[in-house]
């Protein structure tokens, strides 16, 4: 277990998902929306704020928000490789292959964390 590693990996991750956000607003506000002006799709940011208050907090609560976080970035991820795959804008496949990048840079991340932090801090004292 190396806390510096864990310090970093913290820092990537908290960055990922805060880019990860805020691809998710720019993509279908104003770069790719897929109705001219923005839709309702915006709102697929918003379940990307409850992670947030967990991985900024401190010991128990933040593992085990990076343990179920990495398990809810997937969502995310299916999106992305769907859009690249069948949207017909060459831009917004370029912003779902970022989405899809973002996604695999927090798990990674969030699972170096998890592994560099003690195995104490995802148990409840009894």
């Amino acid at each position: 277990m190396n806390p510096s590693t864990a310090h970093i990996a913290h820092r990537v991750a908290l960055s990922s998902l805060c880019s990860l956000m805020a691809l998710c607003i720019l993509w279908e506000w104003l770069i790719a929306p897929i109705r001219p002006g923005g839709s309702w799709m915006i709102l697929k940011a918003l379940p990307l704020v409850i992670p947030i208050p967990g991985i900024l907090a401190d010991g128990i609560k933040r593992r085990y928000t990076y343990q179920w976080a990495t398990l809810f970035v997937w969502i995310y991820f299916t999106e992305g490789i769907v859009r690249a795959w069948s949207d017909l804008a060459p831009l917004s496949r370029s912003m779902a292959a970022i989405e899809v990048l973002l996604c695999v840079v927090f798990f990674v991340a969030a699972v170096i964390y998890i592994r560099n932090t003690p195995s104490h801090l995802a148990r409840t004292p009894p």
